[in-house]
């Protein structure tokens, strides 16, 4: 009987998604009064949704997870294949007079900024292509996440109202998020930054802004310079790893965790600072896999995505374009 009523009540769910009371048509009403409400003029309004159009493969993209979890060791070098760290080298030099004075003014080292460019977009060759407010009115309307999706619906026709790319460039992924650094839209609002001094705040083809605009948003969330983001480690045999995790209390300052046998991964001692920073020991997989301790500059890289992998195919791109 229980496992008869989580079949029906799992049914239920997946209707109330799938067969929303109103068309999508009828949402788009919605979200057009909303805008209304939020002071989005009606030209806006008319060109924003003049062929929105319901995109099912945007809902599909959304809900594929994939069959088999990769571990550290067969992700990292899939993220960071050796060509990227070529073409990351290659961009940071080429551009190395934008990155060094965007980063003195930000207080974020270029290296990084190159880095989360290369596994966001691949240094701007993988934007997405689907039409910004099409991709945010599927994604509302499918209901998963709606008040999430609705809020950055209205945050990109802010954008449009404010002029920064016409709509008929409004182009993104297929969960809306846009340009080189791939921001949603009120990422965009909060840290999208002019890099060039000519006015505008352009992610989709100006480099300069694009880096301009991650480094903004990297310093407001609390990113320092002086310091890296951490390392591989290897611990003593029998450590107890329930000390693990990046919540407030469990950082420990790095003589703490020297004290504790944790060694640098080539077995060196971990270094001495000046001022010895707290530091946080992750171990992603489990305490067989690979084991870090990351500093504060991690955990930013972690509020610009969730993703233990993603912030660490950051740092390692990062510490190979200096390599």
């Amino acid at each position: 009987m229980k496992k008869l009523l989580s079949v029906v009540l799992g049914a239920t769910i997946a209707s109330s998604v799938w067969a929303n009371e109103q068309s999508f048509e009828q949402y788009v009403d919605g979200l057009k009064q909303e805008a209304r409400e939020h002071g989005i003029s009606e030209q806006v309004i008319s060109a924003a949704f003049s062929d929105v159009t319901y995109k099912p493969r945007a809902v599909k993209a959304d809900r594929n997870q994939p069959e088999k979890k990769l571990t550290l060791d067969e992700y990292i070098p899939r993220a960071v294949p050796d060509r990227k760290v070529k073409q990351a080298k290659e961009l940071y030099e080429k551009h190395y007079e934008t990155l060094s004075r965007i980063g003195d003014e930000y207080g974020v080292q270029p290296r990084f900024i190159v880095a989360l460019w290369g596994v966001e977009s691949n240094f701007g060759r993988f934007t997405g292509n689907y039409n910004v407010i099409d991709a945010l009115s599927t994604m509302a309307y499918d209901g998963r996440r709606e008040a999430f999706f609705r809020k950055e619906a209205m945050a990109a026709l802010q954008i449009l109202e404010e002029g920064h790319i016409p709509v008929e460039d409004f182009k993104g992924s297929w969960a809306g998020a846009m340009g080189q650094c791939q921001f949603m839209p009120s990422s965009f609002l909060a840290f999208a930054a002019d890099g060039n001094g000519d006015g505008k705040k352009d992610i989709w083809q100006t480099e300069a802004d694009v880096f301009a605009s991650a480094a903004n948003y990297l310093s407001e969330s609390g990113w320092g310079d002086k310091y890296t983001w951490g390392r591989q480690v290897k611990l003593p045999q029998g450590f107890d790893t329930s000390i693990q995790g990046r919540s407030e209390e469990k950082g420990k300052y790095l003589q703490e965790w020297s004290r504790l046998g944790v060694t640098r991964y080539d077995g060196r001692p971990l270094p001495k600072l000046d001022e010895d920073i707290k530091a946080w020991l992750i171990a992603p997989d489990d305490a067989n896999g690979r084991v870090y301790l990351v500093y504060n500059n991690y955990n930013v890289l972690m509020k610009w995505n969730r993703s233990y992998y993603f912030a660490l195919a950051v740092s390692h791109l990062a510490d190979r374009i200096v390599l």
